[in-house]
Formats: C-alpha cells, sequence, structure tokens
C-alpha cells in the first residue's frame, strides 16, 4: 500500500467575524479517500453562530476547546434539543440530524469542535459535505419564491426577503441583545458524553487512561456506525504496539503534547515514522501496527474507528498475543533458545497496553 500517511493539519474553508470551518482534504491526506473517512473543524468566536445545517456523513463531533450550545433536531423529531457542551465532550450525529452550534457573547475562549466521521454513503469519499438551510447559500436560494412562497404559506414578497434577509454562509456573528434557547440537562441526556469525567475504561499509574465510546455508554453511536477513544498517556510513556483485528480503520487525532510515532504494514515495512503535536490528524489502515511514544509534555489524542464496539490485538503487555502463545511456538518461531524464550516471556507481565518509562 504506498499510500502517504504522513499527519496534516486542516486548511480553512469559509469563515468570518463569527469563526471559522476547516476540513482536511484527501488531496492532502490521501487516506481520507481510501478509508472513505471526512474529518473537519469548527471555531466560534464569542457570540458565533454556525447556521443549522446537515450534512451527507454520520459523524462523532469532539468538544476540543471551549464551552456552549448545540442544538439538534433528529430526524423526524419535532422539537429540538438543546446540549450544553464544554471540553471533552463527544456528541453522536447519526445521518439526517440538523445541528446549530453557539458561542456565547461573553465567552473568553473560542469554542472549537472536532467532526470525524463516514462518508462512505456521502457525496465525496474522504469529505464531508454541508447544506446549510439559510445563508446566501443557503438551500432555498435554490428555489424559485414560487416553491418556496408555496413551502411556507408566504407570499413571494415575503419569501425572498426572508431567504435573502441572512447575506452570511455558514458561520454569523449575534448582534448584542441577541438571545439563542438556554441549554436543557433534560436534552443533553443520552446525547453527549463527557470523555474527560467518564469512568475510565484502562487506567495505568504513571502510563496512561482511556475512555471509550461504544453503544453502552453513548447509544447513538449504535446509529452512526462508528466507535471512538480519548487516550492520554503520560510523559515518555509508550502505547504498545497493535492493530484493530476487526478490518477497521484508525483515525487519530492529537488533541495536545507531542510524540513519535511508528506504523508498520504488510512485510514488515515501516510506513511511518514521524512526529505529531497538537492540531495533526493521521489515519492508520486497516491491520497496520501502530505505537506511540509520548514526549515530556505527555500526548492526548481523540479516535474514531470505523466499527461501533472496536476489538483490538496488542503485540506488547500483559494480553498481548505473545502471552497466549505455547512456548515451543514462540522458540521456533524467533529461532531462539529456551532461555531467551523465558526471558521473553517474563516480561510486561503487570503492564497491559501502556509502558511508563523504565
Amino acid at each position: 500500500m504506498a499510500v502517504d500517511l504522513t499527519p496534516r493539519q486542516p486548511k480553512k474553508a469559509y469563515g468570518g467575524e463569527g469563526g471559522a470551518y476547516y476540513e482536511w482534504s484527501p488531496a492532502d491526506l490521501p487516506m481520507l479517500g481510501v478509508a472513505s473517512i471526512g474529518a473537519a473543524k469548527l471555531s466560534l468566536a464569542a457570540g458565533g453562530l454556525s447556521l443549522p445545517s446537515y450534512s451527507d456523513s454520520a459523524k462523532v463531533a469532539y468538544v476540543l476547546q471551549g464551552t456552549g450550545t448545540c442544538g439538534i433536531v433528529l430526524p423526524e423529531a419535532t422539537k429540538e434539543k438543546v446540549v450544553g457542551v464544554k471540553e471533552g465532550d463527544a456528541l453522536a450525529l447519526p445521518f439526517g440530524v440538523v445541528t446549530w452550534w453557539h458561542n456565547a457573547p461573553d465567552a473568553t475562549t473560542e469554542l472549537i469542535v472536532l467532526f470525524l466521521g463516514d462518508t462512505s454513503k456521502g457525496h465525496k469519499a474522504g469529505q464531508f459535505t454541508n447544506f446549510q438551510l439559510t445563508g446566501a447559500n443557503g438551500i432555498f436560494t435554490g428555489f424559485s419564491t414560487e416553491f418556496v412562497g408555496r413551502a411556507w404559506d408566504l407570499t413571494q414578497d415575503d419569501a425572498a426577503k426572508l431567504v435573502s434577509s441572512q447575506p452570511a454562509s455558514g458561520i454569523v456573528k449575534l448582534g448584542a441583545g441577541q438571545k439563542l434557547p438556554a441549554p436543557s440537562a433534560e436534552d443533553r441526556k443520552g446525547m453527549a458524553l463527557n470523555c474527560l469525567e467518564a469512568p475510565l475504561d484502562v487506567d495505568i499509574k504513571n502510563g496512561g487512561r482511556v475512555v471509550v465510546l461504544n453503544t453502552q455508554n453513548l447509544p447513538l453511536v449504535k446509529e452512526v456506525g462508528l466507535g471512538a477513544d480519548l487516550v492520554r498517556i503520560d510523559a515518555h510513556s509508550m502505547c504498545s504496539p497493535g492493530f484493530s483485528c476487526d478490518s477497521a480503520y484508525q483515525v487519530t487525532y492529537i488533541v495536545r503534547g507531542s510524540g513519535r510515532v511508528q506504523v508498520v504494514g504488510t512485510d514488515g515495512k515501516r510506513v511511518l515514522e514521524t512526529h505529531v503535536e497538537g492540531g495533526y490528524l493521521f489515519i492508520v489502515p486497516r491491520f497496520f501496527v501502530v505505537s506511540k511514544i509520548a514526549d515530556a509534555s505527555g500526548l492526548e489524542w481523540f479516535s474514531i474507528i470505523t466499527t461501533p464496539n472496536p476489538i483490538f490485538s496488542h503485540l506488547a503487555g500483559r494480553t498481548s498475543v505473545w502471552k497466549a502463545i505455547s512456548p515451543e511456538v514462540l522458540e521456533a518461531s524467533f529461532n531462539t533458545t529456551p532461555e531467551m524464550e523465558k526471558l521473553f516471556r517474563s516480561k510486561r507481565l503487570d503492564s497491559e497496553i501502556f509502558f511508563a518509562p523504565n
């Protein structure tokens, strides 16, 4: 597989005073097209509003920074859900969902949201296509005033005024005094999971911690068809070499910190060796083995896996396949001595998937 796996940052697609929308393109990151994965990032300034839209792809949204509000209208719903969001929140957004995002006028930081999703049923492999409901490129600008008037029971003059009244595209900044609905604690139930507060699925002292999103803790994950996790490893710790054993791609966004990454593919060839830091995204092909070592700052990443309940196989540590293979097979496979086999097997008896520095 001769595909460039080099991690990339996104490029600005559009924006203005209220904020900006950034996206990764298959032209820059070819694995997006190969895996049919879309990736984008929304950044809203104080008072910024991302206008109501829907997408051609199911997504997982992850709040990287700030606090704000997300409006969600599920298919066939008669009322929107108004969900308060903050850093660490993950939301599963199935097909057909209409959303809007807002950062409060008095916010001291930008609201930044990462979107990762499956574009296999979308218009472009590896890139989201979003449909705006209002604004200069809203879908109703394409209909004649006769059709809009009939649809909304307005005169053609009123229909024309309403459709043309929002000159901006995608993102606006609300004026002073403009208010939006307040978030509801009831609406949040089942819609968001905070990965920084949720129970840890893995917790290794001086090694790292993992929270996994799945159909149990965020039921809408099933409709999205994706699994996700937030991984945080400590300074100089290592994440065990491992692979997804259910034919899934791993899409990884570096949230903060820095470290080294190696990926090995077919025929034992190292296909990626690089240094990563916050803001970069890369994709690990199916069945390829990946490992990471954090710098002094530690390393934190958010990943989606293209199956709702992913299964990983690790090649080091207490739960690795080596501990399950019989001594005789291991000895013959490595063409080594019984003494070396015993030494090898005696290591990493207590460590699982994260290894603290010696």
